[in-house]
């Protein structure tokens, strides 16, 4: 798994039909810092994240493992909204100060 945060949303209308009713989001990966790196990723979203929010990202096979991704052509799945991450520095991130 990997740390993102989500900072838009995709909307496709003509998709493959299995695809039907996903909301995909784009997201950007958050290094071990707290800092955004470059990359970006389209992912679906299996738990209602939104925008500025910090979401933990299945990837590759294990992104079908969930009974809302199986048998459907994902790379990159949502499957947590984060509430903090704590490191040995100290808190990296916290929502409720995200809230704010």
């Amino acid at each position: 798994m990997q740390i993102a945060k989500v900072c838009g949303t995709v909307v496709s209308t003509h998709k493959e039909s299995s695809l039907t009713g996903v909301k995909f989001l784009v997201l950007q990966y958050v290094d071990e810092q707290g800092n955004l790196r470059p990359e970006f990723e389209v992912a679906a979203d299996s738990v209602g994240a939104g925008i500025n929010e910090w979401v933990l990202v299945s990837r590759g096979s294990a992104a079908r493992q969930s009974p809302s991704s199986a048998n459907r052509p994902l790379d990159a799945l949502v499957i947590g909204i984060i509430d903090t991450v704590s490191m040995d520095t100290g808190l990296l991130y916290s929502k409720r100060e995200e809230e704010y």
